[in-house]
């Protein structure tokens, strides 16, 4: 049975404690705009999963109650940073299996100020449930006093250029395109513009990654409907019926994949592989086998640059180039208004924000828009078929391929 996306809906991501919102006022916000978008009711939907990293068990229900008491099952989802996508894979399983007909995927974050910790309890990386990753990184580059997913992922940055040649100019040239690209974006944090310059004159958070090209610790939530091709036939969805920004056009999930660490992760020693390539990799390849397309047939990509370099490593998973040529690919243009690719529209984690339990299914907010072609000024023209890439360090890899319906 095909899944679609019948609505989408989140909020602005905001820099914390600057908004006075509670994450079940984030939640409302978002999911009333999809329900709308979608041109249905809470009391259509049949499940609820929902996905959030800082809150205790059963904030989910606590968020979703805010749109309605019904009774329906809830999911509590916890994939650190891919927890977003994790929740929409879940509601397009529901769907696809026959489960339910309507299931609506929300994700929050109500977050700290100041870098994300390495997910140590207390600060005892003994007990981290990525403590073998670090372990990883700690033994080919040592421990630095920087923050540590900043740390494991400049190291990564290090190995390739040391490895391929690439240059600190192209690392900042990821940060600067999707800098560029949020300056038209309503939702995203940040919307100020900096070229290259800019970024490698910025305070050094862990060489050779500056401030801007880190993704900020964010608040906010995202929402999505999604609905079998039955359910779509009863209510007559797709036809413009939807109030929210995209009119209620459906989009197709044609495929898509998690993958989690394998071997591959580990035993190089590299941190390039540790921070998660080898299961975007995998994950991206499950998801062109499953549907007969390839990276050749898309036209838009959001994908996971919590830092520049998370965005130059996915080039090369999704096979958007040969290993060692993202940074050519980003400096050449080829992934921005005018290249082969457009990445990251939406200005990406780094420009547009990154709560963690909201991202994947931001991103899929994008694309839908995207492909409906009610993007605005950072309309992609001719945008037919999107790909969405969620990582967490962690580890699991979604990469999820949509179409225009």
């Amino acid at each position: 049975m095909k899944a679609y996306v019948a609505g989408v809906g989140m909020t602005r991501f905001e820099k914390p404690e600057t908004r006075e919102w509670q994450y079940w006022d984030m939640v409302r916000e978002a999911g009333s705009a999809a329900l709308a978008d979608a041109g249905i009711s809470y009391a259509d939907v049949e499940q609820v999963p929902v996905g959030y990293c800082f809150q205790p068990s059963t904030a989910g229900q606590r968020a979703a109650y805010e749109l309605g008491l019904t009774g329906i099952p809830v999911y509590n989802v916890n994939n650190n940073c891919a927890t977003g996508s994790t929740a929409l894979m879940l509601a397009r399983q529901l769907v696809e299996g026959g489960a339910a007909d309507c299931v609506l995927a929300l994700g929050f974050e109500k977050m700290k100020r100041g870098a994300l910790g390495g997910g140590a309890d207390g600060g005892d990386f003994s007990t981290s449930p990525v403590a073998r990753h670090y372990g990883v990184m700690a033994a080919r580059h040592g421990f630095e006093m920087t923050p540590p997913t900043a740390q494991i992922f400049g190291d990564a940055a290090r190995e390739h250029m040391e490895k391929y040649g690439t240059t600190e100019a192209q690392l900042a040239a990821v940060a600067a395109k999707n800098h560029r690209h949020s300056a038209h974006n309503p939702y995203a944090q940040f919307q100020d513009v900096y070229d290259v310059d800019d970024i490698l004159a910025a305070r050094v958070v862990h060489h050779p990654l500056t401030k801007l090209q880190c993704s900020p610790t964010s608040d906010g939530a995202a929402a999505a409907v999604v609905v079998s091709e039955r359910f779509a036939e009863q209510r007559e969805l797709g036809a413009g019926t939807g109030a929210g920004n995209g009119g209620g056009s459906l989009v197709e999930i044609v495929a898509q994949a998690m993958t989690t660490d394998t071997e591959d992760s580990f035993a190089s020693g590299s941190c390039i592989d540790v921070v998660g390539q080898p299961m975007s990799r995998a994950a991206a390849r499950q998801v062109y086998e499953r549907s007969g397309l390839g990276i050749e047939d898309v036209d838009v990509v959001e994908l996971h640059d919590c830092f520049s370099i998370n965005e130059l490593l996915t080039y090369e998973a999704l096979g958007m180039c040969e290993p060692g040529e993202s940074g050519k690919l980003v400096e050449s243009g080829g992934t921005t208004y005018g290249g082969r690719w457009v990445v990251n529209p939406s200005g990406g984690l780094i420009s547009k924000g990154h709560p963690l339990g909201a991202t994947g299914i931001a991103q899929v907010a994008e694309l839908v828009w995207q492909l409906r072609g009610t993007a605005g000024e950072r309309q992609v023209p001719g945008a037919g078929v999107g790909l969405a890439h969620n990582i967490g360090l962690g580890g699991a890899a979604v990469v999820t391929l949509l179409r225009a319906a």
